[in-house]
């Protein structure tokens, strides 16, 4: 599992597509970037909040309408990630995300003592959403449309 964004050649999952207008998309443009399943579940909630219509398996976009309130969901996340003192706050909130399970079940089958070094997964789980933030505060400034699917 990678607890980061990465391009297509590690395709899996989740693409973040900003090639797009309202209405279409280039599916698996050199522009993407994706995240593995149980990272994105993660930051699911934020992308939900943002647009209600939001569908994992389906193209949900994120145009001027939606980017700011998904940039500050993601912003909310961000904060209650960095507060976590830790590593029973860092095991219960991603237990309260849906499929946090599956997250732990990654990082067991990678790193049996993960949670002696829960900080520098929380460390990386941090890094993905500063870098969500700052995609989406690009897609804002450049007035494009953030496209999120699932696969």
């Amino acid at each position: 599992m990678h607890i980061e964004l990465y391009n297509a050649d590690l395709l899996n999952f989740v693409e973040f597509n900003l090639t797009g207008d309202n209405d279409n998309y280039h599916r698996c443009d050199e522009e993407s970037k994706y995240i593995d399943s149980p990272v994105f579940y993660l930051f699911q909630p934020c992308f939900e909040e943002a647009n209600k219509t939001y569908d994992y398996f389906a193209g949900t976009k994120y145009n001027s309408r939606k980017i700011i309130v998904l940039r500050n969901e993601l912003i909310a996340n961000l904060q209650h990630f960095e507060s976590l003192a830790d590593g029973n706050e860092f095991v219960k909130l991603i237990s309260s995300r849906f499929m946090g399970k599956d997250f732990f079940s990654e990082i067991e089958a990678e790193d049996s003592q993960w949670l002696t070094h829960w900080r520098e997964y929380n460390r990386k789980i941090i890094g993905v959403n500063k870098d969500l933030i700052e995609m989406v505060e690009k897609c804002a400034f450049d007035e494009r449309v953030l496209w999120v699917i699932g696969y």
